[in-house]
């Protein structure tokens, strides 16, 4: 009996090893079969009863690779004598984990607030994570869209930022629209990039699974069975963000991220993020989560800085 099994969005460099040592290491553990990998496909040759065991097995050490980012020989090795590796087993007793980044790297939900966003997401579908820069709020909500993704509960991830920041404006900056927008999407790239290996991610940016786009491009769109997240939403007038939130659709779930001490908008423009704090904090299934100088995660001093920033202003 023959049997074909491809791999979509795998490098099979990486999955097989170099010079398919992993997938050699697999095939001792089936002597019986004859099994060959080209490319992107794995071809089995053998009995049937041989060859469905292989194919429950595999399918074990392939979600693996998917959840964790990672295949080690050691690996190979405990989910072929007792069907799951020891980082699974230890990964899913920690219950701060949202998902595994690269390399089987957990990426986890550090702070209180933090963990709070992780739990308020599994109860509701419309989100603000409000707090100061190097709270984590954009890094895990990302986290969160990566985890509905893998596992399968929505279609797609959806980022957006609106293109106002520091003062200055698309127009006067050189370049075409991709060279432009770039810069003010660049932080969110880099956090899928720690969290989804470079061709996987390739991947899912090519067919639409994954798009990074300024907030002006969500008019007119129905956003359904996905994951959207709004970053820098401070800068947002008040008709732009009431028009990204009605463009909720079926089984969509959004994180609207936001430092309200933050706003680049024009003198005596209204941050819409302000706007919908007011209006719609006593519609239920909302969730408002308030991080603090308390969940800065970036260098020691960013929190003192900020501290002496917030102490500056109470004293005007």
């Amino acid at each position: 009996m023959d049997k074909q099994i491809i791999l979509e969005g795998i490098d099979p460099l990486e999955f097989f090893g170099v010079n398919n040592s992993k997938i050699e290491l697999i095939t001792s553990f089936y002597p019986k079969l004859k099994i060959t990998a080209r490319g992107h496909s794995l071809n089995i040759q053998g009995e049937e009863s041989e060859l469905k065991l292989f194919e429950k097995k595999f399918a074990i050490i392939l979600d693996h690779y998917v959840q964790f980012n990672i295949l080690t020989p050691e690996i190979i090795r405990e989910i072929m004598d007792s069907g799951f590796s020891s980082l699974e087993e230890n990964g899913l007793a920690d219950t701060d984990i949202i998902v595994f980044g690269n390399n089987g790297k957990p990426v986890r939900a550090r702070t209180p607030n933090q963990r709070i966003l992780f739990e308020e997401s599994v109860k509701n579908d419309l989100l603000f994570a409000i707090g100061p820069a190097g709270t984590g709020k954009t890094y895990t909500a990302i986290a969160l869209a990566v985890k509905a993704l893998k596992n399968k509960e929505i279609k797609k991830i959806i980022l957006s930022r609106p293109a106002v920041e520091a003062g200055e404006n698309l127009g006067f900056l050189p370049g075409d629209l991709k060279d432009k927008i770039a810069p003010y999407l660049q932080p969110l790239y880099d956090a899928l990039q720690d969290m989804i290996p470079a061709k996987k991610l390739e991947e899912f940016m090519k067919d639409g699974t994954i798009q990074i786009a300024p907030l002006a491009f969500m008019r007119g769109r129905t956003l359904s069975n996905a994951f959207v997240i709004l970053d820098e939403a401070q800068n947002t007038t008040v008709n732009q963000l009431k028009m990204f939130l009605t463009r909720m659709g079926m089984n969509a779930k959004y994180i609207i991220t936001g430092d309200v001490t933050q706003i680049d908008l024009p003198p005596k423009t209204q941050s819409g993020l302000v706007h919908a704090l007011k209006i719609l904090n006593k519609i239920k299934s909302i969730s408002v989560i308030e991080f603090d100088k308390r969940d800065i995660v970036r260098h020691r001093l960013v929190r003192e800085i900020v501290e002496a920033y917030e102490k500056e202003k109470k004293s005007e």
